[in-house]
């Protein structure tokens, strides 16, 4: 999950915000001050570009979200057409690294005086519009109709397990939210960013100081801590029942040694070598190994589908994963064997058969 692609660039680009709302900005003011920040953040060395977002992908902040009207499309009964959608300035899809499959990117033209745009993704095209392109088409949203000029490839946008799904993007211009956070593609590194991004905001206003200024790719971590959090409680867990499945076994073996001493001297007296000996006590510890992992991979084939929403990209009844549990168990199950099976080949015969 960590190695897998979310659909846009997680190197190379810090996100940051600053907490207008707090500071008592109203829209008129906002906007100018986005405008002259952004001028200074991309003359900043070492950035490439710089753009705004309401919400920054695999972020804590809700999307937009509003019933839509889709020109032509007829929606089946009981279906409530919908979608997420996102707020977002010229030069975005560039500087996040989300391809453009089709039609153009935002622009500076693209404000309130300007006809209402947006962009989908790939899901929300092909639903609608199946076969067709659907650059030009239009869609309503909040009783305002406005006509899609992009195609963009799809993304994830809250975590990597969710599945892909409708979604589009608006000018921040033509949407304008007082509350925007800053995507900057840049070769330094975030706190190098934080630094120039203080420096700038105190000369646009003393009050004001970054918040969050953070790589992408620290982003997207935060929103896996959940999972890498299971696996580790997991591999926890696990490591521990294997610990105590090894010891019960041992305590197990070692009682059936003990209770044997008289037929394995038997056995060793009547010209039974330490081999045999050997072969035997293992071939004890197979035979409960494998009847307790009969009742086990019964047991996890029924039981693993409750951890299902905590995998990703794997089966719960993943043939690697259980054929690597037996191969796993069969070794602990001979190394519990050892110590005592090695104890008997050293019984004395004449010794055993007198007790």
């Amino acid at each position: 999950m960590q190695k897998s692609d979310p659909g846009f660039s997680t190197r190379n680009v810090v996100v940051s915000a600053v907490d207008l709302f707090s500071a008592g900005y109203k829209p008129d003011r906002a906007k100018i001050f986005y405008e002259q920040m952004l001028e200074r953040i991309r003359a900043l060395p070492g950035v490439q570009s710089a753009t705004l977002a309401r919400v920054r992908p695999f972020s804590y902040a809700v999307y937009s979200s509003a019933p839509l009207e889709i020109e032509g499309y007829q929606p089946p009964r009981n279906e409530q057409v919908a979608a997420d959608y996102n707020q977002v300035g010229e030069g975005y899809f560039a500087t996040i690294g989300i391809p453009i499959i089709a039609g153009r990117e935002f622009s500076r033209t693209d404000d309130e005086n300007a006809p209402p745009v947006a962009i989908v993704n790939e899901t929300m095209a092909a639903k609608y519009w199946p076969g067709k392109d659907a650059v030009g088409e239009r869609l309503k949203v909040k009783d305002k109709w406005m006509e899609v000029v992009g195609v963009a490839k799809n993304a994830n946008y809250r975590t990597k397990l969710e599945q892909p799904t409708p979604f589009f993007y608006v000018p921040v211009r033509q949407n304008f939210f007082v509350q925007n956070g800053f995507i900057i593609r840049t070769g330094q590194t975030a706190a190098a960013i934080m630094n120039a991004l203080a420096r700038e905001l105190h000369a646009l206003d003393s009050n004001l100081a970054p918040v969050d200024t953070i790589s992408l790719q620290e982003q997207v971590d935060r929103m896996s801590y959940t999972q890498r959090l299971a696996v580790s409680l997991l591999a926890i867990f696990g490591g521990m029942a294997l610990f105590l499945a090894a010891i019960g076994l041992y305590a197990v073996m070692s009682y059936s040694v003990s209770q044997s001493t008289r037929e394995l001297g038997l056995r060793m007296a009547l010209g039974a070598s330490a081999d045999d000996v050997l072969r035997l006590i293992f071939s004890r510890g197979l035979r409960l190994t494998t009847i307790g992992l009969i009742i086990g991979a019964i047991a996890a084939l029924l039981l693993t589908r409750l951890m299902e929403n905590l995998l990703y990209k794997v089966s719960p009844r993943d043939p690697i994963a259980f054929s690597s549990a037996l191969v796993i168990l069969i070794l602990v199950t001979l190394l519990a064997c050892f110590l005592p099976a090695r104890r008997a080949t050293r019984i004395d015969p004449v010794r055993a058969l007198r007790t």
